[in-house]
Formats: C-alpha cells, structure tokens, sequence
C-alpha cells in the first residue's frame, strides 16, 4: 500500500503493480481494489500482475493468464 502512494505523489501515467493484495487481510484487499477502480476511472494506465483472479477481472480491460 505504500508503494501505492508513493507512485502516486509523482503524478504518473503508468503504473506497474506486482500483487498489490498479497498478504493482505480480504477487508484491506478491497481498499486496495477501490483504490485500482478510482486509479482507472482517473484514466491512469496500470499493468496488474495479480494472482487474486477476481480482482483482476474485475479491474482489468484486457486479462493474460499464464
């Protein structure tokens, strides 16, 4: 979550996040999803690496699974 808001402060254009929920309690993941959901509707571009599937597809405009 710090990494969140550190990339933040900078104003970016692109984002890259490596399993923003791991480790994290289901009431914070959803925070954090929130906070994917605002970032998106901002028009900030993200790439989500994630393994919480759910999250994923409800987040992203395009899906890769590997």
């Amino acid at each position: 979550m710090l990494a969140i808001a550190r990339a933040l402060v900078s104003n970016p254009d692109l984002i890259l996040m490596d399993e923003p929920s791991e480790g994290l309690a289901p009431l914070v993941i959803q925070g954090v999803a929130d906070i994917i959901e605002q970032l998106k509707r901002d028009r900030v571009s993200l790439l989500l690496a994630e393994q919480n599937l759910p999250l994923a597809l409800k987040t992203a405009d395009y899906v890769y699974v590997l």
